[in-house]
């Protein structure tokens, strides 16, 4: 199954192959028509987060192409751009309260990267 092939079932959603991740870094999926900026950190638990895609400061889709770090234990990706941080768990801006990006629910099941109930 390529990554172009999503598979829905209940609430649930093959989003992509663990062989489609990079490892410490993020990679584009796009889900129901929204781009999803999902990280793979074999090293965390769990090992796979996602949100979305479109940096609210910036106005572009580039939270995929950030660079993963963690600022006090807190799992963030800086955009690009203007460098803002963005929580991987919550999709909260870390220098700005009022901006968030939505999170989305994944877990990595076998070789899956699966979407389950949605937003956060």
């Amino acid at each position: 199954m390529s990554t172009a092939e999503n598979i829905q079932s209940n609430e649930t959603q093959v989003i992509c192959q663990r062989n489609d991740l990079i490892a410490n870094s993020g990679i584009c999926a796009l889900i129901d028509g929204q781009q999803v900026a999902v990280f793979y950190l074999p090293e965390e638990e769990p090992q796979v987060y996602a949100i979305g895609n479109w940096d609210p400061l910036g106005k572009a889709n580039v939270l995929s192409r950030g660079i993963v770090g963690d600022i006090q234990g807190q799992l963030v990706v800086a955009s690009p751009l203007y460098k803002q941080h963005f929580d991987l768990v919550t999709g909260q801006c870390v220098e700005q309260d009022e901006i968030k990006v939505p999170a989305y629910n994944v877990e990595l099941i076998g070789e899956q990267v699966i979407l389950a109930n949605r937003n956060r």
